[in-house]
């Protein structure tokens, strides 16, 4: 199985059925893409598949054959993003768990709607937080998307 993580191309046998997730953090040590419930309903593990947000968790490795995939520590090397300097700046993490998911499914929706509404944002980020973050996240998003 082959492709591309952050920008670097991988080749790795493993089994077809093994969860994106698990390839991403046991195999390749990409360990900012977090275990949340396992079955794709909160979103911690959010990770990029061919620029779009996907539940790493479950999703089988073999639907990423030949994809581009890029994890929280792709987003930038220095933690410059847009968006992680927003989070920042706004206060967002809590216990901090689902923010690598949660950043990941931000920059998604912007990069498909660069000045998303409240609404669409409330209705684009699909994450779960667990200390209910959600007006600082919809605050920092607003930031970037009223930058850009």
């Amino acid at each position: 199985m082959s492709f591309t993580v952050n920008g670097k191309a991988f080749e790795i046998e493993v089994d077809p059925a093994m969860p994106l997730l698990w390839v991403l953090r046991d195999r390749l040590g990409f360990t900012g893409t977090k275990y949340g419930c396992g079955i794709g309903a909160c979103g911690a593990c959010t990770v990029h598949l061919n620029g779009d947000a996907v539940r790493s968790c479950s999703l089988p490795v073999s639907a990423a054959a030949g994809a581009v995939i890029v994890t929280i520590e792709g987003l930038s090397s220095d933690r410059s993003h847009p968006l992680q300097e927003a989070w920042l700046d706004k206060a967002v993490p809590q216990c901090g768990y689902c923010q690598s998911g949660m950043i990941m499914a931000a920059a998604a929706l912007l990069k498909r709607t660069p000045k998303p509404t409240n609404e669409e944002i409330d209705a684009g980020i699909t994450n779960l937080c667990r200390c209910g973050t959600y007006p600082r996240i919809r605050a920092a998003i607003r930031i970037v998307a009223d930058k850009g």
